[in-house]
This record gives C-alpha cells, sequence and structure tokens, in this order.
C-alpha cells in the first residue's frame, strides 16, 4: 500500500518493505494503461477485420455460381426454371391457358435472381415508407452471370437512365407499356428459352402437339423426381410458416412469394 508524501513530488514510500521507492509516478501509471487500452483495441479491431475478411470469403465460395455442379446430386436450378417447372401439366407439357399471372412472376423472378447473384439492389429505405414494388432498381455489377436472360435483363438496367422502379420493371419486361421507345426492353419467348433450359438439364423434353388449326411445342415432364423434391420443398416451407417462422429462411419466403404470384 502507498502513501504520497508531498504534492509537488511523484515520489511515493511503500509499506513493509523497508524505505523502497516506488519506479513510476502516478502519470506515468495512467499513461502507461491508456497505452495498454489503445493497443487492445487495436488488437481487437485487427481480428475483428480479419474475421469479417474470413466470413466473405467463406461466403464467396459458398455463393451458387462458385459451386461445382458435378459434385452436387441436386440440379441447380433458378428461381424462373422452378416456377416454370411447377407451372407446367406433367403429361402435356404446357401451362394453364387461364394463367395471366406467370408471365409477370417469371420476370419477378429474374429481377429476384439478379438480386440474389449481388448484379442489382433496391434503392435504401427512407423516412417515407415505401412498397418493395414502389423501390427503385440500382445496379451494383455488370458482369455476366452466364444465363441468357439474367444477362439480356441486366443489360437493359444498365442502359436506362433514370433508374426505374420494380413494378416498372416488370412492366417492362412483360412488354406491357404504352410507350413504344421502351418495347424494346420487352423479353420475347421467356417460357420457350427457361423450358430449353430445363431440357438441357434433362427434366423436360420437346415434343410437338396438334391443337385442331396449329401446331404447338410443348415439354412434357421427364424428370418427376426433380419435380416431387420442389413440391416437397413448397410444402415444408408451407408447414415451417405455420408451425414456426424461426425456421423459415429468406429464399422460403422468395420462394413463396413468387409462386404464390404466379399461381
Amino acid at each position: 500500500m502507498c502513501y504520497s508524501l508531498s504534492a509537488s513530488k511523484d515520489q511515493e514510500v511503500c509499506d513493509g518493505g523497508g524505505s523502497t521507492s516506488c519506479s513510476q509516478s502516478p502519470t506515468k501509471q495512467v499513461r502507461m494503461t491508456t497505452l495498454t487500452h489503445r493497443t487492445r483495441r487495436t488488437e481487437i479491431s485487427k481480428n475483428f477485420e480479419k474475421k469479417v475478411e474470413s466470413e466473405e470469403d467463406t461466403n464467396q465460395e459458398r455463393s451458387p455460381e462458385n459451386e461445382d455442379s458435378g459434385d452436387s446430386k441436386d440440379i441447380r436450378l433458378t428461381l424462373m426454371e422452378e416456377v416454370l417447372l411447377l407451372g407446367l401439366k406433367d403429361k402435356e407439357g404446357y401451362t394453364s391457358f387461364w394463367n395471366d399471372c406467370i408471365s409477370s412472376g417469371l420476370r419477378g423472378g429474374i429481377l429476384i435472381e439478379l438480386a440474389m447473384r449481388g448484379r442489382i439492389s433496391l434503392e435504401p429505405p427512407t423516412m417515407r415508407k415505401k412498397r418493395l414494388l414502389d423501390r427503385k432498381v440500382l445496379l451494383k455489377s455488370d458482369s455476366p452471370t452466364g444465363d441468357v436472360l439474367l444477362d439480356e435483363t441486366l443489360k437493359h438496367i444498365k442502359a436506362t437512365e433514370p433508374t426505374e422502379t420494380v413494378q416498372t420493371w416488370i412492366e417492362l419486361l412483360t412488354g406491357e407499356t404504352w410507350n413504344p421507345f421502351k418495347l424494346q426492353y420487352q423479353l420475347r419467348n421467356v417460357r420457350e428459352r427457361i423450358a430449353k433450359n430445363l431440357v438441357e438439364k434433362g427434366i423436360l423434353t420437346t415434343e410437338k402437339q396438334n391443337f385442331l388449326l396449329f401446331d404447338m411445342t410443348t415439354h412434357p415432364v421427364t424428370n418427376t423426381t426433380e419435380k416431387q423434391r420442389l413440391v416437397k420443398k413448397l410444402q415444408d416451407s408451407v408447414l415451417e410458416v405455420s408451425v414456426c417462422l424461426s425456421k423459415i429462411t429468406k429464399a422460403d419466403v422468395t420462394f413463396l412469394s413468387l409462386f404464390n404470384n404466379s399461381a
């Protein structure tokens, strides 16, 4: 235990050991403590940055673009392919003629797929709350994705100035616009192009059917196992929502909402 002898001097005498004087003054001790805290804070911040970088590298390695399709048993399907596969009749190979929502649902799936791959994002929320459809689409990266439909949409978004909202982009991509100068943004033959991708993946096949006055190209389902897996995924997501909200993921919510709007 130390006792101070004078306010003007920094010498201290320690009890129990004779006349041994303390080597450090209170001012020096405060400085040493401050330096120690700064050093610890610097080490903690460096360790946190390394942890964040390692997590980002891990997420990049686990991203769908970096995954090797040969090592995975499940076939990697995009959101558009999943929606079309669920909407197709197994034997007939075409969607219902009364379903007029699947076109906009497929275009919405294209935008969601681009967002999941880090190519686009929505404008940040402001004090004035906006619906998801009323928020503008912002370009994050114009690097190719390897998918023809996604890259074509990405090219349109890059060339558009000023930026448009989600609702406007769905209307432009489906061709539902009164502006003749924006008809160039329409994506044509989307169902057929997505069906061809599913044919290449061995899930569908191509046939010709005669409908009285005209011939129609159809795509019956050959890989029923993959469609059953999608149906089970949809059922499990619905049950998880009704039983426990904490178990459902963002991907499940996206899949459910997109399928609900396309049905």
